[in-house]
């Protein structure tokens, strides 16, 4: 079972890499091909921050889970955003 501080930690994690992710997208719409390796690294940074999500879900309470899923639909939306965009 996983305990409070280590969800809690872990979304914080999540947050540090939407954050970045945003940062580098936003970058991104404005400097189109200029940003191809940090935009690259934020997208695999959400990808490995999703894939410890899933993992660390599976050792939750309800309670927790819900937090995690919240937290995984930011994420992905953000991944899709990122997917989509034509930079």
């Amino acid at each position: 079972m996983a305990t409070r501080d280590s969800v809690e930690q872990f979304i914080q994690q999540c947050e540090d890499a939407i954050r970045y992710a945003e940062d580098q997208y936003s970058n991104a719409e404005q400097q189109e091909h200029y940003n191809d390796t940090e935009f690259t690294k934020a997208q695999e940074m959400l990808e490995q921050t999703y894939n410890g999500l899933m993992h660390l879900s599976l050792s939750c309470n309800a309670q927790q889970r819900e937090q995690l899923n919240r937290m995984r639909l930011q994420l992905q939306q953000l991944q899709n955003q990122m997917t989509l965009l034509d930079h």
